[in-house]
């Protein structure tokens, strides 16, 4: 069908209203990263199919980031967490910066807090007498690894060293010779001695060099059958996109000539805040182990999460082989040991993370759940039992020890699912949708008058006063005390209720097709026009004494209200429902 010429039309929107301006800040001064060339890369195919090793930096990197370091107790309280959630390698400290990470490496040693199939770790400068020094600090351990560092890359070569390229390979060399030494010196057979090297600013430093130094190294150590290296490969500063990094790793670990005899970890920082996707995506591009902090803890924007990484592969199915049952105790644990909160935002253990305010999405959790219900109840399981698909929430909050109480919180922005989901999960009321709408109002009238979020006491408050008037709020024109139904051969029903209407001890009667027709006609007598709409009825529990509730919808006088009954006779259930709605219509 043709327009009408004179008919106006909006005008169109260009792309070029949108154009974003010039930011008049200083871009020149910062370079790009370098890109890797690997045509044939092979990590954008990979999956995370298994937990890669881990390591804790929590007690050495987390704590040198502190305001205020750890005590020698709250030590002991992160290290004693670390040991019960199933971290097999821990770094423990950096004993050569001073008398206190020294003394606190001999007291988880000597005091036997070390489990037999743990290893502790130690990180020392590539200076002799700081070597010697932290290879004291592990005498007696069952298994300890020395972890030597040296910055690689070309600002700290120039600016810090002042060294050529094989001044800063020598250094690497030189002080792994002296933690062979030394541990040859200082150590028993009883330790397992382990080494650990890491070009430092690796993300900085040219690949062929950071290859030829761990090459220097690995000529010192001659890893081989029973004899690994740990070469780490640290973002000390993150620097590029994580894909640019699983590029580094991929093609570090195609060139290293004694691969399969290294352990090649990864230690992100997040700098450009893409941590936990570098560490995943190293990991698809060969890295066996990860280094971290609990909750990011670490210099400037932190380490990579450690309970993010291992939260992420439980969501998929994959056992991080770390326990995260309980994670509100390991946030509580973390927060008194560094001394800072966790954000409520945080992924996995934020305080609101589980939680919906949106009433769409809080519609969306309360269908998920009754879905997940249904369909354990179709194949013969529990829920727990089946795969979890729950609209907004990526794992079941009850796996990490929470409970459903906070899944749902009410406040403006929500809606009927949630409102309702707090009735049926703290009160076992399921209620029909209509009555959702109803009710949800009724709750969304409070927000806006008194602003900020409705607790669920405050909800079942509410919904008691609206709905459920009880002896000490006994308010409406009826309350019920009993009733009697006879039903004659030709099906109609007689009804006999003994009630209070308006304060007058009354008998009401009447006669129809069940008990509530009977009750609409019993209440016609005291001037009640009261019509059914809709009913439906639930248990509340299983067993002989389980209550029933009754929710009934009617047109009272030409307005359509509900009422709700809960008894554990149904019929009375019923009549308590019709009562609801009739007071609630003169109220």
């Amino acid at each position: 069908m043709s327009q009408s010429p004179f008919v106006s039309r909006p005008t169109p929107v260009t792309n070029a209203t949108h154009l974003q301006q010039p930011s008049g800040m200083p871009v020149h001064k910062y370079g790009q990263y370098e890109a890797v060339e690997i045509p044939d890369r092979t990590w954008p195919e990979q999956r995370i199919t298994k937990a890669p090793r881990w390591l804790s930096t929590d007690l050495r990197d987390g704590n040198q980031a502190l305001i205020d370091p750890m005590s020698p107790a709250r030590k002991r309280e992160m290290f004693d967490l670390l040991v019960r959630m199933g971290y097999k390698e821990i770094e423990v400290g950096f004993p050569s910066s001073g008398e206190t990470d020294f003394a606190f490496v001999r007291s988880i040693i000597e005091e036997g807090a070390i489990p037999d199939d743990v290893t502790i770790s130690v990180l020392t400068q590539a200076r002799e007498d700081l070597i010697e020094r932290t290879v004291e600090s592990v005498v007696g351990a069952k298994r300890a690894t020395v972890h030597l560092y040296n910055a690689t890359a070309p600002t700290f070569r120039r600016v810090v060293f002042r060294g050529s390229k094989d001044d800063i390979k020598q250094i690497a060399v030189d002080g792994t010779r002296l933690v062979m030494e030394y541990a040859e010196k200082l150590l028993g057979p009883e330790t397992t001695f382990g080494y650990q090297y890491s070009p430092e600013i690796f993300t900085d430093t040219e690949l062929d060099f950071a290859l030829e130094v761990c090459e220097a190294v690995c000529d010192v150590w001659q890893p081989g059958p029973g004899r690994e290296i740990i070469l780490n490969l640290p973002a000390t500063v993150e620097r590029s996109t994580p894909s640019t990094h699983a590029d580094r790793f991929e093609w570090m670990s195609r060139n290293l000539t004694r691969r399969a005899h290294v352990c090649l970890s990864v230690h992100p920082h997040n700098d450009r805040g893409t941590a936990v996707a570098a560490a995943e995506l190293a990991i698809m591009a060969g890295a066996d182990r990860i280094e971290g902090c609990l909750f990011g803890q670490g210099e400037r924007t932190g380490n990579v999460d450690l309970v993010t990484l291992g939260m992420n592969l439980f969501s998929q199915g994959v056992d991080p082989q770390i326990d995260f049952s309980q994670i509100d105790e390991i946030r509580r644990t973390s927060e008194y040991c560094n001394q800072m909160e966790v954000h409520p935002r945080h992924p996995y253990a934020g305080d609101l993370v589980y939680t919906a305010f949106s009433g769409s999405h809080q519609d969306a959790i309360k269908k998920g759940f009754d879905a997940m219900e249904a369909d354990a109840a179709a194949q013969g399981k529990t829920v727990d039992d089946i795969e979890w698909a729950v609209p907004y929430l990526p794992i079941d909050p009850k796996d990490v020890g929470r409970s459903y109480e906070a899944v749902i919180r009410v406040n403006s922005q929500s809606g009927k699912g949630g409102i309702a989901y707090v009735l049926k999960n703290d009160h076992k009321l399921d209620l029909p949708r209509r009555m959702q709408i109803e009710f949800s109002r009724i709750i969304q009238a409070k927000t806006d008058a008194e602003g900020g979020e409705v607790t669920p006491k405050e909800i079942w408050t509410v919904f008691q006063d609206e709905y459920l008037p009880n002896p000490d709020n006994a308010w409406g024109r009826i309350q019920l005390r009993s009733g009697q139904s006879t039903s004659d051969t030709d099906g109609t029903d007689t009804l006999k209720v003994e009630a209070v209407v308006d304060g007058v001890e009354t008998v009401l009667s009447g006669s129809g097709n069940g008990p509530i027709s009977a009750f609409f006609a019993a209440l016609q007598a005291i001037g009640v026009d009261a019509r059914l709409l809709d009913y439906q009825e639930h248990t509340m529990s299983e067993g002989a004494s389980a209550q029933a509730a009754s929710y009934i919808e009617c047109a009272i006088d030409g307005k359509v209200l509900w009422g709700i009954g809960i008894d554990a006779n149904t019929t009375r259930a019923s009549l308590k429902a019709v009562v609801s709605a009739v007071n609630r219509s003169a109220r």
